[in-house]
């Protein structure tokens, strides 16, 4: 145990990977997906792959973890002797959930808690919870740990190629990313979240394999200036998990340097706005 009992604790918008979720034990915010038969939690009682399943009958609604449920696990955490906690959410531009958790850490007593801002979604997010976990296991002090977090913001990126737009434009979440066009001649955009945390196009590219190839060279770009880095990606459903093996293959003899490598479904709630079939391709600069 650290000696400064540090809790991490995240939402489940932030694909943070079993292994770390494990290790040090961070605590999940689960949010809600909601079908007409009812409310699912995201990540407990079902799963991205039953999610897919029933969406060519039903695209469900996500919804926000509750104040209550908050401020239930910041009780926990402190029940458990933490002093501090670093919340890390998805993109305040994506969703609620950073707003929720900062409204409730303001008026909670008996906790030292600091909310971060991911400006991220899926293992882009993920990255700073990695991060978090690690620094706070490391003893480094609090000042120090909030400062590096903040800092590796712009560090994270995550590229999404999204077979089709329909379930973003459904799901409301579309942000910068222009859709009508696109579908029409083919041309499959690569999104990724700007600095504001919103969805927006890098690049427009025609057919599935060009797509995914000019998703690799940014993954590539982005990690050209560093020496140190992680890699990651996420695939949405079985019909992405082939396709996903043999990029992940690809990225490892072409970003050969990498500490870690993380290969993992994107959460539920999550697949819900981008559909079947996404392939998101992160990576996080380490120095």
């Amino acid at each position: 145990m650290n000696k400064q009992k540090i809790a991490i604790l995240t939402d489940s918008g932030s694909d943070v990977p079993e292994k770390i979720r494990t290790t040090y034990d961070v605590k999940v915010i689960p949010l809600k997906i909601i079908f007409e038969d009812g409310e699912y939690v995201d990540k407990v009682n079902i799963t991205a792959e039953e999610v897919y399943d029933r969406m060519s009958e039903e695209i469900p609604k996500t919804s926000l973890p509750d104040g209550e449920m908050i401020k239930g696990m910041f009780d926990e955490i402190k029940a458990e002797g933490y002093e501090k906690v670093l919340a890390v959410t998805i993109s305040s531009g994506l969703s609620g959930t950073n707003n929720m958790v900062r409204i409730v850490a303001e008026q909670y007593e008996g906790l030292d808690i600091f909310v971060l801002d991911t400006k991220n979604i899926g293992i882009g997010a993920g990255f700073s919870v990695v991060e978090a976990a690690l620094q706070a296991s490391k003893d480094i002090e609090w000042d120090t740990i909030k400062a590096n977090l903040q800092k590796g913001i712009e560090k994270a990126k995550v590229f999404f190629h999204v077979p089709t737009l329909e379930y973003l434009q459904k799901g409301g979440r579309i942000g910068l990313v222009q859709s009508v066009l696109g579908s029409m001649m083919n041309l499959k955009p690569i999104i990724t979240c700007n600095e504001d945390g919103i969805y927006h196009t890098v690049a427009k590219v025609r057919g599935k394999a060009k797509s995914v190839n000019k998703t690799i060279q940014l993954v590539e770009e982005f990690a050209s200036t560093a020496k140190k880095y992680n890699l990651a990606v996420a695939y949405g459903g079985r019909t992405a998990l082939k396709e996903a093996e043999a990029i992940r293959q690809e990225l490892k003899s072409k970003l050969p340097d990498y500490e870690q490598f993380f290969f993992d479904q994107v959460s539920p709630a999550l697949g819900v706005h981008t559909g079947p079939g996404l392939i998101g391709i992160g990576v996080q600069i380490l120095d």
